[in-house]
Parts: C-alpha cells; sequence; structure tokens
C-alpha cells in the first residue's frame, strides 16, 4: 500500500509580489526567450514600462519618449507627469496599485492591471524609477523586486516625467540579447497609432503624421498594391486597408488601446466579417468571403473602456462591448465600415472597378483549384494517418480546436538521421517534426496550384493549418533545421523561397527561424563547452588549457540525441528570418531564384572572397 503524502501546516505557503512572479513568469510576461523572438518576455519588460509613457501621451502630457538600449541595460524617459512622488515605491512594488483604476486619470488605457512595472521590477537584476514634478523629484532603486534604496529630493531642475532603467535578470532570461529590428516594429506601431508622438531610439527619431497609413505603407511595397491605401478614421477606430498583387493570404494589423493584438480577438473578428459585409452590400453581389479577402492587407486600431484580454500579455482581446453607452465591439465596426467603406467606394469608382476584378480572379481561381483541394486534403489526412511525415507534439494531439500555442514549435529536417535525433531529443510537450524528403521544389515563378500537387508542400501546407489562413497557424515558431553544409544552405533557400512565394506573412510576422547549432565541441575530462563560431571555440580551448578533444560537428545526425537535447532546450539558438522592407518580394525572389543574371553573377563574385574567408577560419 502506497504511503500517504503528509498535508498539514507546514505545507501551506504564502508568496510575496515579487516571489510570486518570479516562480511563474510566464503567467505576466508569456514565454521567456533569449530575444531571437519578437514575443519573448525582454520585449514585454520594454513594452510594459513603454505602456505608461504612451499613456501620458494620450491623456495629453508628454510628446517625447526616449529609449537607450546598451547591451542589457535599458533606459526609458518620458516627459509626462510624473508618478505622484509619495507614491513611486508603490506603483513598481505592490500589486493591484496604479492611477488607471482611476478613469478621471487614465481613459481607454492599456494598462488596467496594476502589474506592469512589478512584472519589471521583479524580472530584472537591477531596476531604478525616477519621478520629478513640480521641481521635486523621487527615486527608488531594487535588485530582483527587493528595495534597495530610496531618496526624495525637495528642489531639482530637471524636467517632468518618468524615467525607468532596467537589467531583465540573467538568472531568469538566459543568453539574452535585444534585437534592434524588434524594438524598432514595436516602437513604429507606437507611432504609427499615436500621431504626434516622437520616439527617439538610441538617437534614431520615429514619427508618423497619417497613421495606421504609414504602417500599411512600410507592410506592403507601393508595387505590390493593387490600389492605393484606403484609410478611414472615426471616433474611437481607425482602418487602413488595401490588397496585394503577389500575396495569396490574409494579413492583419489590429490594436486595442495602442496595444497590437498579434493573435487578433473580437474587433479583428468582427473587421474581417464587416469588411466582407460592406462589400457585398455595395456591389449587390454574394461573394464568397475568402473571395473578398483574398491577399488583404490591412491594419485597425479601436480604443475600449476598460478592455478585456485574454491573457496579461495583451494579445488577444476577449471583449465583446466598447464601454459606456457604446454599442458592441461588433456593432460598432460594423456600423462604422458600412458608412464610411461604402462612402469611399462611391466616391473612388476607380478603386471600386480594381477591387471587383480582384475578387473575380480569386473567385476563378477558387473554382480552378477546388478539385486539386480536395484531392490535396484527402493525400494530407491520409499521410496523416500514417504519420510518415509529421511527429505532432502533445498539445496538439489532445487538443481538437488546434488553437496555435505560443510556446509551439514545428522543426522542419532534412533526411532520416537529423529528423531522427530531433524526434528523440526534442521536448514532446511543445516541438513537433516534419521531415522532409529530398530537396524541396524551386517555387519561385509558380502558382498556388503547385502548393496542393507537390506533395512535400502540400503535407507542409497541412502540418503547419494555413491553407485557409494564417490565422489559423498551429504553430509559433517554424524552425528550418539543415545542415551547415550547401546541400543544407539550398534546402532552407527553397523553403524560405516557398515562404515568400505563398505565405510572406508568416514572415513578416516573425514566425520562420533557423536552428543554429554548435559548429565545435571542445572538451576535457571536467567540462564540455559547444561552440556556435570561431571565436567561441578560440574561448573554450583558452578557458580549458591543456590540449583539450575538439569535434567539428559537420551535419546534424552525426550529434546524439543525448546532445542535441541541449541544443534544442531553452538554450536554444534561433535566427529569425526577417525581410528588408526597402525590397520588394519580387524582386528578391527573382535575383535570388530566378534565371540566371549578370547581377547576381556580380554578386556571388563580390562575395565570394568574404565566404571564402570564413569557411578557412572554420
Amino acid at each position: 500500500m502506497a504511503q500517504e503524502t503528509q498535508y498539514n501546516e507546514d505545507n501551506i505557503r504564502s508568496l510575496d509580489w515579487k516571489e510570486h512572479i518570479r516562480m511563474r513568469p510566464g503567467m505576466y510576461i508569456g514565454k521567456l526567450g533569449d530575444g531571437s523572438s519578437a514575443d519573448d518576455g525582454i520585449y514585454i519588460l520594454l513594452k510594459e514600462v513603454l505602456d505608461n509613457c504612451i499613456d501620458e501621451f494620450v491623456m495629453g502630457a508628454g510628446k517625447t519618449i526616449e529609449i537607450s538600449i546598451q547591451g542589457e541595460r535599458v533606459i526609458v524617459r518620458d516627459y509626462g507627469r510624473g508618478i505622484p512622488l509619495g507614491k513611486v515605491v508603490d506603483v513598481v512594488s505592490k500589486m493591484n496599485t496604479g492611477g488607471k483604476y482611476d478613469s478621471r486619470a487614465f481613459k481607454k488605457s492599456v494598462g488596467l492591471n496594476g502589474v506592469g512595472t512589478k512584472a519589471v521590477n521583479a524580472l530584472s537584476s537591477y531596476f531604478r524609477v525616477e519621478s520629478t514634478r513640480e521641481g521635486k523629484s523621487a527615486s527608488a532603486e531594487f535588485e530582483r523586486g527587493e528595495l534597495k534604496d530610496k531618496e526624495l529630493l525637495e528642489e531639482t531642475s530637471r524636467r517632468r516625467g518618468t524615467k525607468v532603467t532596467f537589467i531583465p535578470d540573467e538568472q531568469i532570461f538566459k543568453n539574452l540579447k535585444y534585437r534592434s529590428e524588434y524594438v524598432e516594429r514595436l516602437l513604429k506601431n507606437y507611432v504609427y497609432l499615436n500621431p504626434g508622438l516622437t520616439i527617439i531610439f538610441n538617437g534614431e527619431k520615429f514619427f508618423s503624421e497619417n497613421g495606421l497609413k504609414d504602417l500599411l505603407a512600410e507592410s506592403i511595397a507601393e508595387g505590390d498594391r493593387l490600389y492605393d491605401i484606403i484609410h478611414l478614421r472615426g471616433d474611437d477606430i481607425e482602418v487602413a486597408m488595401t490588397h496585394s498583387k503577389t500575396q495569396y493570404s490574409e494579413e492583419y494589423h489590429s490594436f486595442v488601446n495602442g496595444q497590437n493584438t498579434t493573435q487578433g480577438g473580437t474587433h479583428q473578428a468582427a473587421f474581417r466579417e464587416s469588411v466582407v459585409r460592406t462589400i457585398r452590400e455595395f456591389y449587390g453581389k454574394t461573394y464568397e468571403a475568402s473571395d473578398i479577402r483574398k491577399s488583404i492587407v490591412s491594419a485597425i486600431s479601436i480604443k475600449v473602456m476598460e478592455p478585456v484580454f485574454e491573457s496579461q500579455t495583451k494579445t488577444k482581446l476577449g471583449s465583446t462591448d466598447m464601454g459606456g453607452d457604446l454599442p458592441t465591439v461588433r456593432t460598432y465596426i460594423n456600423d462604422f465600415l458600412k458608412t464610411a467603406l461604402d462612402n469611399f467606394l462611391h466616391k473612388n469608382p476607380e478603386h471600386a472597378d480594381v477591387l471587383q476584378r480582384k475578387i473575380l480572379q480569386a473567385e476563378r481561381e477558387r473554382k480552378e483549384l477546388s478539385g486539386i483541394r480536395k484531392l490535396a486534403k484527402d493525400r494530407a489526412k491520409k499521410a496523416s494517418l500514417h504519420n510518415k511525415k509529421l511527429r505532432d507534439c502533445r498539445i496538439h494531439l489532445t487538443d481538437s480546436k488546434k488553437e496555435r500555442n505560443l510556446e509551439s514549435t514545428l522543426f522542419i529536417t532534412e533526411g532520416d538521421s537529423a529528423s531522427g535525433s530531433i524526434t528523440k531529443s526534442r521536448d514532446v510537450n511543445t516541438q513537433a517534426v516534419f521531415s522532409l524528403k529530398g530537396k524541396p521544389l524551386n517555387s519561385y515563378g509558380l502558382t498556388k496550384k503547385i502548393v496542393y500537387e507537390n506533395e512535400e508542400f502540400n503535407l507542409l501546407q497541412a502540418a503547419l493549418n494555413i491553407e485557409e489562413s494564417i490565422e489559423d497557424l498551429r504553430y509559433n515558431h517554424i524552425v528550418i533545421a539543415t545542415d551547415a553544409d550547401v546541400d543544407g544552405m539550398h534546402i532552407r533557400l527553397l523553403l524560405i523561397t516557398f515562404f515568400l512565394q505563398f505565405f510572406p506573412e508568416l514572415i513578416k510576422e516573425g514566425h520562420l527561424y533557423i536552428l543554429e547549432t554548435p559548429l565545435f565541441r571542445v572538451r576535457n575530462k571536467k567540462e564540455t563547452i559547444y561552440c556556435y563560431s570561431e571565436q567561441e571555440r578560440q574561448d573554450a580551448m583558452q578557458k580549458l588549457g591543456a590540449k583539450p578533444e575538439i569535434t567539428r560537428f559537420k551535419g546534424l545526425g552525426e550529434i546524439s540525441p543525448d546532445e542535441f537535447k541541449y541544443f534544442i532546450g531553452e538554450d536554444i539558438r534561433l535566427a529569425p528570418v526577417m525581410l528588408d522592407k526597402a525590397m520588394m518580394i519580387e524582386e528578391l525572389l527573382s535575383f535570388y531564384m530566378g534565371k540566371n543574371t549578370p547581377d547576381r553573377q556580380k554578386f556571388i563574385i563580390e562575395n565570394l572572397k568574404v565566404e571564402l574567408d570564413r569557411v578557412d577560419e572554420l
């Protein structure tokens, strides 16, 4: 008979605020990560501080925010009203404390939970807050949430506002690195949503005059727009939209009270529905919703009284009401588009004609593909039943809704040995493996038809669950895991071409990565160090001394599962695949994947020496 587990008063614990945050950081900032993903926790820490600055701007206090990120140290300075001096310590160290509970001080704010800066404080090895107002200032310093020092100055010549300095705790965030691309994207969204606001980041100025119109202009190149961006504004709502000439799927940027709701929510669903209804009524035709929305690129921002989000990181709106005496979110958005978008199409018949031609073209393509898609779905189902290509993770095997989990990852591998190593090493709860058979097809210049006719592409699309929309994407991270040799690099390029050609928004929204694996293993009898570069190898040799054993990994299949688990665990290194906004996707693919051209030959020749020098070093 099993011994009964002891349970008494000694088992009951009460955690203080910082202990709970540090023990369960995921509840407050989502996943941790090292900064290679845009939704990693270190960016949430920055955002929590920035949200307070934005709320000051919205309330008419402070038009400039200054940000400095040097290594791991972050400094954020606004010129708002400043925290009331007697509450400087409380607002960053007492849960459920803040001015946003008082609607007289803050209206339609993002941060209503009274948690934000407390989480930053608790998860930082160093945290300092300083407030200046009415010629006086107060400051407080903390270490991992523990108050170390505080000061009150009776007189100061500093300008009013709040300055926060923090260093994310290396005990929680392993190998952390702020990537300027992700920080800049965050800051651009802030200025797009707040015309008139200036943000200065490491000396670079961010400013927007045209709001969401500027966001869309950044998201889709002018040459790829089917028609000029439609820009509509109303009370507590702003919309921008166009259609892409080359993109197949729908792309949405949605915001609530300045918060980027990357997973959508009630407002985004209402917008998708309202666009279809308005366009059907305008043309007097019952067009298929998928034909209307195919290739749409759009942005919507609304302001809601006391919004309810589905998580602390506020990536999905759950509110159904606008607040106060206003109607539901769905009704409000529908009424706005019914008037504003309908009026725009009547006043701009050239836009209306182009849009209708696009819808009819989508209708023709859908009908042409209908038979192929049905056969492709049947093939994908049969392959799934036999588990030939995809080894899924448990969160999906047990989740009938197939909803995306922020921790979920799909590794795309080449060959049996590599896929076998990853399959045996992975976290079966959140990591899945898709095994390629040989090199994928070069899909540049091909139509969507090939996705259904080509077995590899069809099964990969089915595994990702992106046939209808990337909103249905099952994995938050899509990781290309190939050898770092010529064949592996070629497979990477072919896969990136596939995503750029048919699902570019997966890259735009930061879902595609390259797995970085060590080039060397340096070890002696006491210690093993894995090195990802020649410099790391040299440092490891110097550290271990006395002629350590050095192994050069040539392929993923050479790494044993026991070792591989270290490279795809909490210390995983991912290189995000990012798009250069200055180049259109068509131009990018044409240059790298089209027929050989003198320009590309010149590029290869000019860059060959650099690559050969790097290979020689290895």
